[in-house]
């Protein structure tokens, strides 16, 4: 299957119209149909539903459309690494990282070598571990922040200095509130709130070091600030990490540390053998000074 074909198929996908994609390729309506229905033979499969007023794309087209978007983006990012010159330090660096105070010490290092390489440009995409290591596996980012165990036979890694601790976020006028220190018995039957990670790794019940069947679990988090809303809306208390919601000041919020102080190893992690452009190479060597 040839790239531009791709590239003819997403524009189908996004006009849901052969006679709209074909204006936007600058083909002809019946050039664009033949290479679409080549497309469906090599695979075997039908990728849309045609009908008179628009197109459709059958579950193997959403399949093909998502792996086609990935190609496509893969494909811009190496051209774009290609094009850069060896004599300078410049271009995109892509970092996949959850919610945590630990991702200022990656941005400082950018800070750093951006002051030097103006054309650098950090993106950094927010989500849990499951989330940035699927963007890590397919390619879609060069490194990824995680916390807790790595698969070593999958990754390379670093282990970093940055410390997070757990803690409860509940309202202010919840009567736990009053506690300076929140002791796992102070949960027990209570709503809680886990992060996809804590929920779909089961560390909760060494996190508050209790048997999971004493917890009542209401809901996940996959980004803090929407579990946040979740309990300014009353809904439980959410476990989590300190210093990332803004709780101060009018916030209808408060943070309480957990009696039991445990912190997970995160660490920058990268894919084995992973061939590394020179910025991202240059990255890494700083990371490892600090």
């Amino acid at each position: 299957m040839e790239f531009r074909v791709l590239e003819y198929f997403l524009a189908v996908a996004k006009e849901e119209s052969i006679s709209g994609a074909a204006k936007f390729l600058h083909l002809s309506q019946p050039t664009l149909s033949r290479q679409l229905k080549d497309m469906e033979n090599e695979l075997g499969k039908t990728l849309f539903i045609r009908s008179n007023r628009k197109i459709k794309l059958t579950n193997e087209g959403l399949i093909l459309r998502k792996r086609a978007e990935e190609i496509i983006e893969l494909m811009k990012k190496a051209q774009d690494e290609i094009k850069l010159s060896d004599e300078i330090l410049a271009g995109d660096i892509y970092i996949g990282a959850g919610e945590s105070v630990g991702v200022r010490g990656l941005i400082k290092v950018i800070k750093k070598l951006k002051k030097e390489n103006p054309l650098i440009h950090l993106h950094i995409v927010s989500g849990d571990k499951t989330t940035v290591l699927e963007d890590l596996n397919h390619g879609l980012i060069d490194f990824a922040l995680v916390f807790g165990q790595v698969d070593y036979n999958r990754y390379d890694s670093l282990l970093l200095k940055s410390v997070d601790y757990f803690g409860v976020m509940m309202r202010k006028d919840d009567p736990l509130a009053i506690k300076d220190i929140i002791k796992p018995e102070d949960l027990f039957n209570k709503p809680l709130i886990l992060s996809r990670q804590l929920y779909k790794d089961n560390n909760i019940s060494e996190l508050l070091n209790c048997d999971r069947k004493k917890l009542n679990i209401v809901g996940t988090y996959n980004l803090l600030f929407n579990g946040s809303l979740m309990v300014e809306e009353g809904i439980g208390y959410a476990i989590c990490f300190d210093n990332i919601i803004n709780v101060t000041g009018n916030s209808e919020l408060c943070f309480k540390p957990l009696s039991v102080e445990i912190s997970p190893k995160m660490s920058l992690v990268w894919k084995k053998n992973q061939l590394f452009t020179k910025l991202s190479e240059r990255f890494l060597i700083e990371m490892k000074r600090i």
